[in-house]
């Protein structure tokens, strides 16, 4: 069975780089934040570990082999303490100067890993904290992670690497322009965290981080529209870039638990939306809602609200959100709502959809849940 391979450079990346760049003293050893947990959770996915490293001038006076050795030596110690073995130490003592083929980001080192076809190299990748590294990544033709420095830029953390690498998480980053609206939505189906939304509406941006916070999932939106028309191409494209994005990620869809209908509070009196399934009760509101990735969208809506606003959100706009969404996403939503309080019942409505987005994403296995063999 063939094997994914992390090529990760040394200094910056496992360990801390000092100002002079040379790590020629145990004094000088540290490890940068979160790379254990990180490799070990890598290694239990299958990954194999190979370091590729530029040391300039290693072994001349101004760097002594021995002064290298030491803090190496501890360094491997205390990683395979930890459980985690390199499969292999490929390091290149030249300076910028000399153009070697060696040098990162050249693929001279690697060059017999390129030959070796049990490498599993759709899933390998490299991790650096310079442009080199990226380079050498585009130069074997895998994918690149560039960590996070003050001095060299990058956008990765090592528990983000483990997260993108092992849990292949199902992503989507969706770009939304028209003449009234450009939108940026990213998801992240498999990772819980804080939502953040913009879109200028106070009262539906909290709405819009009640689908991300309770459907636990990873949701960013922002969005600049022409607010200073009305509300409504804001409120229904953000509707319709999400949609897009969350039916992106699914991908194929396989695995997921498809259906979002679980009963909540099944006994409360006089409740009309229990038929629908999923109940969610706030004070006197109760909502319900029950949906299906089906790929065939449908939106009914049962319920009423008073008020013409809640916040700057015209309540008249709130089926139409869900019904924008259904669009995009090929969703089918059965959504209902009772109550006094129009507030409770907005926010009721997207958390029962939010709850019931959960159950439906949740991965349960590689199946795909259709007996048509598509959804």
């Amino acid at each position: 069975m063939s094997r994914p391979i992390l090529f990760v450079d040394r200094d910056g990346t496992l360990i801390e780089e000092p100002g002079d760049f040379q790590i020629d003293s145990y004094a000088k050893l540290r490890f940068v934040e979160g790379v254990i947990p990180a490799m070990l959770k890598l290694r239990d996915a299958g990954y194999d570990f190979v370091i590729v490293s530029n040391q300039d001038g290693l072994g001349t006076d101004a760097y002594p082999q021995e002064s290298f050795d030491g803090p190496h030596a501890l360094m491997m110690q205390v990683f395979e303490s930890q459980g985690i073995r390199f499969r292999d130490v490929l390091i290149d003592t030249s300076f910028p100067e000399d153009n070697a083929p060696t040098r990162k980001p050249q693929i001279g080192l690697v060059l017999p890993y390129l030959k070796d076809r049990t490498i599993d190299w759709a899933r390998s990748a490299v991790v650096g904290d310079r442009p080199t590294d990226v380079q050498l990544a585009d130069n074997m033709g895998i994918r690149a992670f560039q960590l996070r420095t003050a001095q060299f830029g990058g956008e990765w953390d090592w528990a983000g690497i483990a997260h993108a690498l092992a849990d292949a998480p199902r992503t989507a980053r969706v770009e939304r322009t028209t003449k009234e609206t450009r939108i940026v939505v990213e998801v992240d189906l498999d990772r819980a965290a804080e939502p953040r939304v913009r879109t200028g509406l106070g009262f539906y941006d909290h709405m819009l981080e009640q689908l991300g916070k309770h459907g636990g999932f990873a949701l960013s939106l922002e969005c600049e529209g022409d607010l200073h028309i009305d509300e409504h191409h804001t409120i229904e494209d953000c509707a319709l870039a999400l949609g897009q994005a969350l039916r992106q990620a699914l991908g194929d869809k396989r695995g997921i638990g498809r259906y979002g209908s679980d009963v909540v509070a099944p006994d409360v009196p006089d409740a009309r939306p229990t038929t629908y399934g999923l109940n969610l009760p706030m004070d006197e509101t109760l909502a319900s809602a029950a949906l299906d990735f089906s790929g065939r969208p449908y939106f009914v809506f049962d319920g009423e609200f008073r008020r013409e606003r809640v916040g700057d959100l015209p309540t008249e706009l709130v089926p139409h959100v869900f019904r924008s969404l259904c669009e995009t996403a090929g969703l089918n939503l059965h959504l209902a709502v009772r109550g006094d309080n129009d507030h409770h019942k907005v926010e009721a409505c997207f958390k029962a959809v939010a709850r019931a987005l959960r159950q439906a994403l949740a991965r349960e296995g590689r199946e795909l849940p259709s007996t048509k063999g598509a959804l």
